[in-house]
């Protein structure tokens, strides 16, 4: 999923094509938007004064569901969740998803700076120009979506995760770098592998870089097979060999100190 944002104020913002651009958008894939206010909407809401944790009004076109204590993540997780392809953000001016800026508006990861008068074809490009925002929903959701699913009766999935504590020492974060068009063509040779073997029907594999912080995912691994047996000797044989022959190298951050990583076991979950 593609995630871009719009920043400035109010006025500036709402002078934009943005619906336009939802509508170009929409041809190439689903669209799903975001909008950061400040208001509390009432309709669903007036149950979660009494302690409800996720209200969902459904009506026979719609449905409005309202959640607590959500914020930008979480939101951009529900829209992965759905297969949602572009997520069209207004607001959040410090998150670390890439923004355009109208005019003169100062915020975090500024890509473009545009005006009421950007045309269209230029705001979608830098749209489509974004890298994916990935999660192990949205995979989940591709792989639902093969040409071979209806042959499928199991989905397993693997997620690495950096690991907190370990051998009595908190790491605080893993800082991951690789070339990485060598990375995705190793990648693909494993996923290509895997998809010879009886059974498994398909697979995807994603490894992130850059800099993760403890608790945070690290790879996903999601494989559609006939059936649970041919599966997890198949997860198993896909973490294995990301970790043996992809090259990636690892740079641990701790309380004590930093360090790049060759072949340490058990410091973390990948």
């Amino acid at each position: 999923m593609k995630v871009i944002s719009i920043v400035g104020d109010g006025k500036t913002v709402a002078a934009l094509p943005v619906e336009r651009l939802i509508k170009e958008l929409s041809k190439q894939g689903t669209v799903g938007t975001i909008m950061q206010t400040h208001e509390e909407i009432l309709a669903p809401g007036q149950k979660m004064d009494a302690g409800v944790e996720v209200s969902i009004a459904v009506t026979p076109t719609m449905s409005i569901d309202m959640a607590r204590n959500t914020d930008l993540k979480k939101a951009l997780e529900r829209l992965s969740s759905e297969g949602i392809d572009f997520a069209v953000v207004e607001g959040f001016e410090q998150s670390d998803f890439p923004k355009m800026a109208v005019g003169d508006a100062e915020a975090k990861n500024v890509v473009a700076h545009i005006s009421a008068g950007t045309g269209i074809d230029e705001l979608v490009k830098i749209a489509l120009a974004q890298p994916d925002y990935v999660t192990l929903q949205s995979l989940v959701a591709k792989i639902k979506r093969s040409p071979r699913a209806k042959e499928a009766g199991a989905i397993g999935t693997f997620t690495g995760m950096v690991r907190e504590m370990a051998n009595n020492e908190r790491t605080t974060a893993l800082e991951f770098e690789s070339f990485d068009e060598v990375m995705k063509e190793r990648i693909k040779i494993i996923e290509d592998d895997l998809k010879k073997r009886e059974g498994i029907l398909e697979v995807i594999i994603y490894h992130k870089t850059g800099r993760i912080e403890a608790g945070e995912d690290i790879v996903f691994i999601v494989i559609l097979s006939g059936h649970r047996g041919e599966l997890f000797p198949a997860l198993k044989d896909a973490i294995e060999r990301v970790k043996d022959e992809v090259p990636i190298w690892k740079k641990e951050f701790t309380v004590g100190g930093d360090f790049w990583v060759h072949d340490i076991q058990g410091r973390d979950m990948h």
